[in-house]
C-alpha cells in the first residue's frame, strides 16, 4: 500500500508547475510532525517568509527552501540537495500531506499547523539539568547492532539542544525539551527524521532513537564529563600488503578519473568517500568546498568518490550536481557506485582499506602518494567544540604536508 500511494503522490506531482487561482502558503512560523507510529509523531518548525520561500529550523541550524511549486490546492516542497521532498493539500493553513523519499520507497504522514513551539513544555521548570557529556551505547542487548556514542547537551529551562556523536559522524542539530524527567529531541533536514526519547535523572538516561518510521533502537546513557569516543584516525586504515590507493570511476561526463592523472601528480590529495544523501557529508563536502575554494593555489586536490543508493546512473549524477550546485563544489565528484550504499560493498570498491566504516571518510595523501592519515566520520558544526578541533587539525596537518 505504501508503494501504490507513493506511486499516486508522484503522478500528481509530476507536472507540478503554478497555475491561477492557486492556493499559497500563509507566511508565519510552523509546527510540523511526522508521523512515527500510531502514537508517536516527531515534531520540526519551519517559517514560510513568502510563497516561494521557507526556512526549516533544528537548534542553530537554518534550511532555507526556495524549490516550492503548487498545484490547485496542494504545494510540493523540495528540500535542498538530498532527495526527501513534502507533498500537501492547503486547508484554512493547516498542511496535510505525505514526506517523501522516492528512492527508498519511504512516506511519512506529514501535518503542519501555525505554531511557534517544537515540543510542548507541560511542566515548570525541570528538576534536572542534562547539560553536559553523557557516555551513550546504542543497541546496548544486541552485539550485531551495538554502537558507542557521546552525548553532548546544553539545557536552558526546559529547553535542550545538542547532538549524539558517535564514531561515524554526529546526529547533527537536536532540539526538544525535557519535561519532569522526560526528554523529547528532534531533527528534520530533508534526508534523515530523527526522534530520540528519554527517561532521566541526574546520571543516567534510558531511551529510544526513533529514524523515520522505519527504525527504531533503544540507547542508554550515563553522565561522564571525561568520555571520549576513539580516535577517528586510527579506525580505518590500509591491509597489510597495500601502500597506496587505486581506483578508477567516471566524472559526470563518462571520462573515467584515476590517481594516476596528471590534475594529481605531485600534490596532496585528500579522497572524500561520500554520498549525497548523506547529510555528515553535507557537512564535510560545504567544509571542503569553502577550504578548496580558498586555497586554489596551493598543491592540493579534493575528489569525492560517491556511493548512491539511487538505482540509476543517471539520478546518481543528477544528485551529484544537485549537491555541487548547493554547495558551490568544485572539486570533482566521481560516482563509485548506484543501486546501493552498502559500506561492504564500497569496501569491495577500495580493498586496499580494512573496511569503510562510515560515510564520510577521508583519505589523506602526501606528494608523494602515500596514505599518511585515513579520517573515519566527521565532526560537523553541531558538535561545536569538536568541530572547532577538526578544523585546527585538518589545517595543521594540510600545512604540514604542504610544507613538505
Amino acid at each position: 500500500m505504501k508503494i501504490k500511494y507513493l506511486l499516486v503522490l508522484l503522478v500528481l506531482i509530476s507536472g507540478c508547475k503554478e497555475e491561477k487561482n492557486t492556493t499559497k502558503l500563509d507566511i508565519g512560523a510552523y509546527r510540523a510532525e511526522l508521523k512515527v507510529n500510531d502514537t508517536l509523531s516527531l515534531p520540526f518548525n519551519f517559517e514560510v517568509i513568502s510563497d516561494s520561500v521557507l526556512k526549516i529550523y533544528n537548534a542553530e541550524e537554518v534550511i532555507e527552501v526556495t524549490d516550492i511549486s503548487y498545484k490547485n490546492d496542494s504545494v510540493y516542497i523540495q528540500t535542498p540537495v538530498f532527495e526527501g521532498f513534502i507533498a500537501a493539500k492547503i486547508e484554512n493553513s493547516v498542511l496535510y500531506g505525505s514526506f517523501i523519499k522516492a528512492g527508498l520507497n519511504r512516506v511519512m504522514d506529514f501535518k503542519a499547523e501555525k505554531n511557534t513551539s517544537r515540543f510542548d513544555i507541560y511542566e515548570g521548570i525541570s528538576k534536572y539539568d542534562i547539560s553536559g557529556n553523557w557516555e551513550t551505547v546504542f543497541s546496548p542487548n544486541s552485539e550485531a547492532d551495538k554502537y558507542i556514542a557521546k552525548g553532548i547537551f546544553k539545557q536552558q529551562g526546559n529547553t535542550v539542544r545538542g547532538t549524539f556523536r558517535t564514531t561515524t559522524g554526529d546526529y547533527r542539530y537536536l532540539e526538544g525539551v525535557l519535561n519532569g524527567n522526560q526528554l523529547q529531541l528532534s531533527t528534520f533536514d530533508g534526508a534523515h527524521a530523527f526522534l530520540f526519547t528519554a527517561e532521566v535523572n541526574d546520571s543516567v538516561m534510558n531511551g529510544m532513537f526513533y529514524s523515520g518510521n522505519h527504525w527504531k533502537e533503544p540507547f542508554t546513557a550515563i553522565r561522564n564529563e571525561d568520555y571520549e569516543l576513539p580516535d577517528a584516525n586510527s579506525l580505518t586504515f590500509l591491509k597489510k600488503g597495500y601502500d597506496r590507493v587505486a581506483f578508477s570511476f567516471p566524472d559526470e561526463t563518462g571520462k573515467l578519473v584515476s590517481l594516476e592523472d596528471n590534475r594529481f601528480k605531485d600534490k596532496i590529495v585528500l579522497i572524500q568517500i561520500m554520498g549525497t544523501w548523506c547529510p555528515n557529508c553535507l557537512d564535510e563536502s560545504k567544509f571542503y568546498a569553502d577550504y578548496y575554494n580558498k586555497n586554489a593555489n596551493k598543491d592540493l586536490e579534493i575528489v569525492a568518490l560517491a556511493f548512491e543508493y539511487v538505482k540509476t546512473e543517471k539520478r546518481a549524477f543528477k544528485n551529484i550536481k544537485r549537491l555541487k550546485d548547493n554547495t558551490g563544489i568544485n572539486y570533482p565528484i566521481l560516482l563509485a557506485q548506484y543501486g546501493s550504499s552498502s559500506k561492504v560493498k564500497a569496501q569491495e570498491k577500495l580493498p586496499m582499506l580494512n573496511h569503510v566504516l562510515s560515510y564520510p571518510t577521508t583519505i589523506f595523501i602526501d606528494k608523494k602518494g602515500v596514505v599518511r592519515k585515513v579520517h573515519t566520520g566527521f565532526n560537523g558544526p553541531a558538535t561545536g567544540e569538536k568541530y572547532l578541533e577538526f578544523k585546527k587539525e585538518f589545517n595543521d596537518f594540510i600545512n604540514q604536508l604542504l610544507d613538505e
